[in-house]
């Protein structure tokens, strides 16, 4: 089908009914704020609907699905059967941004059955946390449905209050690597989740998904009066999903705080996956990168081979000795494999995972890494040639075990519904999506392929996620938005109310590999990097990843030693995480504790309106004095021009009574270590 007509028909299924609905099932958040109501109008017809501290936050938001092999899920439903549970368990990440997750929530488990002489069933099920709800359709094996092709989910979200959206465009060429925009809810067209919205009265809320498993990632469309409506990505022929009974859809997700901090500190996506599937994931370690990368984007060096060839012998064993004077754990090492000469970007067909080019000699390199305390980080980039890549990784990743490769970079560079299938050698190749049902599957096959030779991953144009990481612990970032490359080349750059949007829109997802930390603030033909020197310090602790890189020239972090500091010492795996202050799209300060350590670090970034947090300082231990050390802002500092650089390294003694003041300039940021004082 083709684009245009198919958002059309889409627009037709969003009308809604006429009929009221009436309830007949509700459930409620631990703490009684957050209540749902299932309800049925006079021609069977589901919705649900959704209140906030007794005022409605969703109204009658539609429920049932379009099938392409038989009539609609949406009509003449009965209540069967309603039961309801609660459940407080408390987890433990083996990695994450804090260690213990809560799961408390009430769960209400719904029946429905047709009026039909064919009669099918659909289980609704609801999970309402203190933060938010996730619910889901659950379609058991049954004698008339034994095969579901969903054309169409019609999940809706009827916003009851009129809010402002900040969204990123599905279904487009450069998948989710776009500046957001901040528009009325009434001016969203289709959006990828997560999908952050703030009331006019102040509320927040993200849109989102968890467990996507084996189905279409989910998009949203507005389809009038401040409705919300799914959007399922298409496939390459035929419904956008196709399973057999039984089978559970993901979980749709409504994550509420009255505060944008709220939906940062959430754990509801993690809460709704299934624990941990490989058992023990000791064998990764959360650390901090370097490697041939930044160089590539600056056109000094280059994938392919020749006089610019960047990963050769001697230049990755340059930085493998940068990683070890500096306490750096991995050294990454793009372009090492045949594959790269020509038009990759058209023919990914070409790469070859279990060879080297011939400068390139992955054995030595290996033992010299080895020998210094250092680790290669792997790179796959498939081209979008999915299926290529699938025939060779099992081999691929046995190669990068037995050289002590424990990470992996993958790579899924094409245009937006360009993804490369072909199921059996010889046959015609089919464009997918890259979030459609067969690439969750493939990124599902990949992570498990890796787990089998203890290897993590992060891909890059990835899937979206979906909390995903707490099933599958070796998959601990990915990319999934416009980061740091950008400001290399891209016109515009990232501007600088770029990152404070990330933390409250692309991050609610999960970790992203944003690659911070140049410190030279500059791109391709001397292209200025927006925002300040301070600021590139404070994304370590603002943007969330188990793997950070060190992304610039060694060279740079020479001239900037005094900062550099503060990207040697920081950490990257947390015991808690809390969000002192924060408005989408406008600052953010988050402070994060060490894991298995005493110190705190601190990351604050800004747009490009100057201003001055207090922050309180109550996350710190009672009775204990802390030496801060403060990486800010001058006074005289600004995010365009020489003003980058001005910078101020500080230290003064503080306690959890204490408020500290910082100054935030314009496109700027603050970084500080707290740590313990002896007694």
């Amino acid at each position: 089908m083709r684009m245009a007509a198919w958002i059309a028909w889409l627009l037709v299924l969003a009308v809604p009914g006429h009929a009221r609905a009436g309830t007949v099932a509700t459930v409620a958040s631990p703490d009684g704020r957050i209540t749902v109501s299932l309800a049925l109008d006079g021609d069977g017809r589901p919705s649900y609907r959704v209140k906030h501290d007794g005022r409605a936050l969703l109204g009658d938001s539609r429920l049932g699905f379009i099938f392409a092999n038989g009539r609609q899920l949406l009509r003449r439903l009965r209540l069967e059967s309603a039961s309801e549970s609660h459940h407080d368990i408390t987890w433990e990440q083996p990695w994450g941004e804090r260690r213990l997750v809560r799961d408390q929530h009430n769960e209400l488990r719904v029946r429905l059955t047709e009026d039909a002489p064919d009669p099918r069933r659909v289980d609704l099920v609801f999970r309402v946390f203190d933060d938010g709800v996730g619910f889901r359709y659950e379609l058991p094996a049954q004698p008339h449905l034994t095969e579901a092709r969903i054309v169409q989910e019609l999940t809706g979200f009827a916003l009851a209050r009129p809010a402002t959206a900040w969204w990123i465009p599905a279904l487009e060429w450069n998948r989710e690597e776009y500046l957001y925009r901040r528009t009325a809810l009434t001016e969203v067209g289709i959006a990828q989740t997560p999908l952050t919205l703030r009331t006019d009265d102040g509320l927040h809320l993200s849109i989102h998904e968890a467990a996507l498993v084996d189905y279409a990632g989910m998009n949203l469309m507005h389809a009038g009066s401040g409705d919300l409506r799914a959007a399922l990505t298409p496939a390459a022929d035929g419904a956008p999903v196709v399973r057999a009974t039984p089978f559970a859809t993901p979980w749709r997700t409504i994550t509420i705080s009255p505060r944008a901090g709220g939906l940062v500190e959430s754990s509801l996506i993690l809460n709704l996956n299934e624990p941990n599937a490989i058992g023990d994931v000791s064998w990764f370690t959360p650390a901090k990168y370097v490697g041939v990368w930044w160089s590539l984007h600056l056109d000094t060096e280059s994938w392919a081979t020749g006089p610019k060839h960047g990963a050769t012998t001697e230049n990755t064993k340059r930085y493998i000795d940068f990683a070890a004077a500096n306490g750096f754990r991995g050294v990454l090492v793009e372009g090492w494999n045949p594959g790269w000469d020509g038009d990759w970007f058209a023919n990914g067909w070409g790469f070859d995972f279990t060879r080297t080019t011939p400068d390139f000699d992955l054995d030595a390199l290996a033992r010299y890494a080895a020998g210094k305390g250092v680790h290669l980080v792997g790179h796959h980039e498939t081209g979008c040639a999915v299926s290529h890549y699938e025939r060779q990784m099992d081999a691929a990743f046995a190669l990068y075990a037995r050289h002590g490769v424990d990470v992996v970079k993958t790579g899924y560079v094409c245009d937006a519904g360009q993804i490369e299938r072909q199921d059996e050698t010889g046959v015609p190749v089919r464009r997918e999506w890259h979030e459609g049902q067969w690439m969750s599957n493939h990124h599902l096959r990949v992570v498990q392929a890796a787990a089998r030779q203890r290897i993590a991953l992060n891909p890059h144009e990835p899937i979206k996620d979906t909390g995903l990481r707490r099933t599958w612990p070796n998959w601990v970032s990915r990319e999934g938005a416009r980061g740091m490359e950008y400001n290399a080349w891209a016109n515009p750059p990232n501007p600088p109310e770029h990152e404070p949007t990330l933390v409250f829109t692309r991050m609610l997802a999960g970790p992203m590999d944003y690659t911070p930390g140049v410190l030279s603030l500059t791109g391709r033909n001397g292209q200025e990097i927006p925002g300040t020197l301070a600021r590139q310090l404070a994304l370590y602790v603002a943007l969330y990843s188990p793997i950070q890189m060190v992304a610039d020239l060694p060279q740079h972090y020479a001239q900037h030693a005094e900062a550099f500091e503060f990207i040697r010492e920081v950490a990257v795996d947390w015991d808690e995480s809390r969000v002192l202050a924060g408005e989408v799209g406008e600052y953010v300060a988050i402070a994060r504790k060490q894991r298995d350590a005493f110190d705190w670090f601190l990351g604050a970034i800004n747009d490009r309106s100057a201003r001055t947090l207090a922050l309180k300082l109550d996350f710190l231990e009672s009775g204990v004095r802390y030496r801060a050390r403060v990486y800010r802002d001058d006074k005289r500092a600004g995010w365009r021009g020489p003003e980058r650089f001005r910078f101020v390294r500080e230290e003064k003694i503080v306690t959890r009574d204490d408020v500290m003041t910082l100054r935030l300039a314009a496109g700027g940021g603050a970084a500080v270590r707290f740590s313990r004082e002896p007694e």
